[in-house]
């Protein structure tokens, strides 16, 4: 090989791919292209799925328990982590739809009422 040949070390190109990536994320960080949230209303809790159970099939699941649970919220069920009780997300549908709690009656309306409470001065 001549010497006209070998300009460039490997550390050379692996050193200009780390300064390009480096480069690219400051310039999109500057720009405003790499979005940080403050507002936490809108983000998602966790990613769920449903597991189709069919009698007499059995289903692996773990053993571990998960650190949320389910509450009933105005009809929908909600998820709320188990360290902060007050972080609850309402479990929606691949189409943004609420996914109730229990089933409504044909016959009432179609908006769940808020149960009543009683005054514990009764």
């Amino acid at each position: 090989m001549s010497q006209n040949e070998a300009r460039y070390t490997v550390r050379s190109l692996i050193m200009t791919a780390v300064v390009a990536v480096i480069g690219t994320v400051l310039v999109l960080e500057v720009s405003g292209k790499i979005d940080h949230p403050v507002n936490k209303d809108h983000v998602p809790v966790g990613d769920f799925k449903a597991i189709h159970i069919t009698e007499g099939e059995t289903f692996r699941m773990s053993p571990k328990a998960s650190e949320l649970h389910a509450v009933c919220e105005n009809g929908y069920l909600a998820i709320a982590a188990d360290v902060d009780p007050a972080f609850r997300g309402i479990l929606v549908d691949y189409k943004n739809r609420g996914v109730r709690c229990r089933r409504p009656s044909p016959t009432g309306p179609s908006v769940p009422r808020q149960p009543e409470r009683l005054d514990s001065n009764e």
